[in-house]
C-alpha cells in the first residue's frame, strides 16, 4: 500500500527512530539511549558511531561560526 518492499521488524524501526528521528536532529546519545530503555553500553556505543558521522556533518557549521566570530 505504501510501496514500502521491505520486511518492518521492530529491529528496524527501533533504530531508525535512534538514528533518523533523535540523533540526526542533535538529540545527545545519552537521551536517546534512555528513551530506548538501553541499560548496557555496548548498545550505546553502537549508536555512538552514528553520533561521531553527525559531528563530522556538523563541524562545518561550527567552523563558519568561528570564521565569523574571528573576522
Amino acid at each position: 500500500m505504501c510501496g514500502i518492499n521491505k520486511n518492518i521488524t521492530f529491529h528496524l524501526t527501533h533504530h531508525t527512530f535512534a538514528i533518523t528521528v533523535t540523533l540526526t536532529n542533535g538529540v545527545p546519545i545519552e537521551s536517546v539511549s534512555k528513551m530506548l530503555g538501553h541499560r548496557n553500553i555496548k548498545i550505546r556505543q553502537q549508536y555512538a558511531k552514528i553520533g561521531d558521522r553527525k559531528i563530522s556533518d556538523d563541524m562545518p557549521r561550527v567552523e563558519r561560526h568561528f570564521v565569523k566570530v574571528i573576522h
